[in-house]
C-alpha cells in the first residue's frame, strides 16, 4: 500500500489571528476584488453582446 493512496482527513479547530491583522486583510481582500470584478463585468457585457444581437438577430427573421 502506497502513502500516496491513504486518504487523510484535517479538522481545523482554531485560526488565532489578532483583529488589526484580520482588518488589514479584509481591506487587501476588498481592493484586490475591484480589478476581478471589472474583469469579469467587461466578460459578461462581450457575452451579453454577442448573444444579445444573435437572439435579436433571429427574432428579426420572420419579418421580411
Amino acid at each position: 500500500m502506497s502513502i500516496e493512496n491513504e486518504k487523510q482527513q484535517v479538522t481545523v479547530v482554531d485560526i488565532k489571528m489578532p483583529f488589526m491583522s484580520m482588518v488589514i486583510f479584509m481591506v487587501k481582500l476588498a481592493i484586490a476584488s475591484i480589478p476581478a470584478f471589472i474583469i469579469i463585468s467587461v466578460v459578461f457585457g462581450v457575452l451579453a453582446a454577442i448573444f444579445g444581437g444573435i437572439f435579436h438577430g433571429m427574432g428579426m427573421m420572420g419579418r421580411y
